[in-house]
């Protein structure tokens, strides 16, 4: 047993793309071993930003020789399908094997050097590796068949336990050389096995262990804050990316002028991640402090002075800008950007931003007042017409990723009503919470699904590229956060109504949009552990739309069938069920119950059915479901005494109705046959 190691050097490799490429170097190599009949104990991969390597653990020397049969055709077939069979085979018609009058063809395969395997399987994986973006480069790339990779290769390590897998692609050697740093430590160095790889790296200032660099980062970055008195704001996703742009990551702390400030916290933020990769510090109240945390590449001499420096030069010129743009766009109120709108489409056959505000304005304002009387329509209403205003303004259209929350920066300044603010503040939130905010984010996600939907644009598959499913997630999010009594198809009735004041008629199929809420609030209570079934269950009724009760219903009935009286009671519903389906409508006249069970049964469908269905009526299903539960001895006594189809047709026929009358006060909680079990 040995263990191989492979190191790809190239140039810079971009961040957002090592940790796929980890996955795809060590799916393609599975998938290449596994060809040749050989197992890794263990894969392991890193990835820096100038190499990409693998160590697989345990590899045999040797493939072990295996024995392949293939099955030909029959031994009367003709002479030419014999002879396409022999080529394929490379075997000769005394070769064969014959069992049944069927031809077979058995291929030795002799076991191969591992190593052999390995400078045939590497140079397959690069060819075909994924890259999302690759490059030819020197006198190779004027053809199309030349090497293409994510940047110019430019070594290659390949060691099967001590000694080199000789290979060569396109013109770069396998070897046992590398390079360390490349400002600390650039010239070669010579590995000697997988075991020695990383620590030999580490002495020349590369750690190779992306993990590694990522709890440095992490470390570093909260002691630089800390030992400045400052907290570090936690950002994961930079910790990623600085440990992808790093071999040997330096945090250091630096600042910029105070003055910067005033422009929101947000913009600052942004600003500093997207642009500089920087991290953002709070002070100790939990305020913006004026400072930021860069990660170098480097051990500078100086403790880091002059990369700070730099880095402050550069972050300067970034927020300047940010400041013109949030001192220019305060100039005007945020009603003043509206005209704008009316330049800008909303998508292409959708009118134009400026129609899909006036349309989430109505809308909100309708919402407010059918289901929030104590709240101000024309709140909702002023709140739905400037929600998609700060698009046109200079600073969104620097930093697209702060729609709606310069909406909010801007409405508070120009003295908006605070639920006017709060819902430009809230409206790209998944679960937004208050009355006049979800108003607006309901109208303008139903707005847009139905938009959508009219055009016959909807998700296929695992295709969603308008984001549709996820606004009707975060409509249902925010329904239920808000416990929000909504008749959702009436409100879509009235987005479909909206729609049409844009462009006459329009064909949008409200039942088939309610189905799409259906489906995603399944996906949703799934993974809330609510069963499906009991959803379709109670959706199955028909008739409920009202999430908030619906779910009440569903979160009842789980907690019903879990229980033995549930579970005994389902089981006899379902018989009940079974017998109805297979058996005709009786045509004779039901006779009157005599039988004992028969008459406890009668009895206690008399007392439970309105019992329900008062409980259902003040919406209490737990109580529905306790009524219920009262018929489930009397239905076993009834099965255990009672033959349903009697030989008198008006015996038969009442114990039929008797059994239908159980089904029918079941279904007035659920459609019991939904539901699995």
């Amino acid at each position: 047993m040995a263990d191989f190691l492979l190191e790809l050097l190239s140039e810079e490799i971009p961040a957002r793309m090592q940790d796929k490429a980890r996955a795809d170097l060590a799916r393609l190599f599975g998938e290449e071993l596994a060809k040749s009949g050989l197992t890794s104990a263990a894969i392991e991969t890193f990835a820096t930003p100038r190499r990409l390597a693998l160590i697989a653990r345990g590899l045999p020397l040797e493939t072990e020789a295996v024995s392949e049969e293939r099955k030909g055709p029959r031994a009367s077939a003709p002479e030419q399908a014999l002879a396409g069979f022999l080529r394929s085979t490379g075997l000769s018609r005394e070769q064969l094997v014959e069992r049944d009058g069927v031809l077979f063809a058995v291929i030795e395969k002799p076991g191969r050097k591992t190593a052999d395997v390995l400078a045939e399987a590497v140079p397959a994986i690069v060819r075909a590796f994924p890259w999302p973006k690759s490059m030819r480069w020197g006198r190779a790339s004027q053809t199309t068949e030349s090497l293409r990779w994510v940047r110019p290769l430019q070594g290659i390590v390949a060691l099967l336990g001590d000694a080199v897998v000789p290979f060569e692609i396109e013109g770069v050697a396998s070897g046992a050389e590398t390079v360390g740093h490349r400002f600390h430590h650039p010239g070669r160095i010579t590995i000697g096995n997988a075991d020695d790889y990383a620590a030999k790296l580490r002495a020349c200032h590369v750690i190779v262990d992306q993990d590694a660099r990522k709890a440095l980062i992490r470390e570093g970055a909260t002691a630089a804050a800390a030992n400045a008195g400052l907290v570090l704001v936690e950002d994961e996703g930079l910790v990623v990316e600085n440990a992808g742009l790093t071999e040997w990551p330096v945090p250091l702390l630096g600042s910029f002028d105070s003055a910067f400030l005033q422009v929101p916290r947000e913009v600052i933020q942004l600003t500093m991640r997207t642009n500089q990769k920087y991290f953002a510090v709070n002070d100790r109240d939990g305020k913006l402090a004026p400072n930021f945390i860069c990660t170098a590449n480097i051990v500078a001499t100086d403790g880091g002075a002059k990369i700070v420096d730099g880095n402050r030069k550069v972050l300067a010129a970034r927020l300047s800008d940010a400041k013109f743009f949030w001192e220019q766009d305060l100039k005007a109120p945020l009603d003043a950007y509206l005209p704008k709108l009316e330049n800008m489409l909303f998508y292409e056959g959708m009118g134009t931003l400026r129609a899909k505000a006036e349309r989430i304005a109505a809308l909100a304002a309708w919402i407010a007042a059918e289901y929030f009387p104590e709240r101000d329509p024309e709140t909702a209403r002023r709140a739905g017409l400037l929600a998609k205003a700060d698009l046109a303004t200079g600073m969104v259209g620097e930093f697209p990723e702060l729609q709606g929350i310069m909406g909010g920066y801007y409405a508070e300044h120009a003295g908006e009503k605070p639920g006017t603010v709060s819902a430009l503040q809230q409206q790209y939130v998944a679960a937004v919470e208050g009355c006049i905010p979800a108003c607006v984010a309901l109208a303008d996600r139903i707005d847009t699904l139905a938009a959508f939907f009219a055009q016959g644009i909807r998700p296929t598959g695992s295709k969603d590229p308008f984001a549709l499913r996820r606004a009707a997630l975060q409509a249902i999010q925010t329904i239920l956060v808000n416990g929000t009594r909504l008749n959702l198809l009436t409100v879509l009735e009235r987005a479909k109504a909206g729609l049409s004041v844009d462009g006459g008629d329009v064909s949008l199929d409200t039942g088939e949009l309610l189905d799409f809420f259906a489906d995603r609030l399944k996906v949703q209570q799934r993974e809330a552990g609510v069963r499906h079934d009991l959803i379709d269950a109670v959706f199955a009724l028909g008739g409920e739309d009202d999430l908030v009760r619906l779910l009440a219903r569903v979160k009842a009935l789980q907690g019903f069938v879990e229980t033995e009286d549930g579970a005994n009671l389902l089981a006899g519903y379902k018989r009940a069920a079974n017998i109805l389906k297979k058996e005709e409508a009786p045509t004779v006249a039901a006779a009157t119950p005599s039988e004992p069970a028969e008459i406890a049964l009668v009895a206690a469908l008399d007392a439970a059915a309105p019992k329900a269905d008062a409980a259902i009526a003040a919406e209490d299903f737990e109580g529905a479901m306790a009524a219920l539960a009262t018929l489930r001895a009397p239905i076993d006594s009834f099965f255990e005494a009672v033959m349903v189809n009697d030989a008198d047709p008006a015996k038969r026929a009442a114990r039929l109705g008797m059994l239908a009358r159980v089904r029918d006060a079941v279904h007035r909680v659920a459609d019991f046959s939904r539901i699995e079990g």
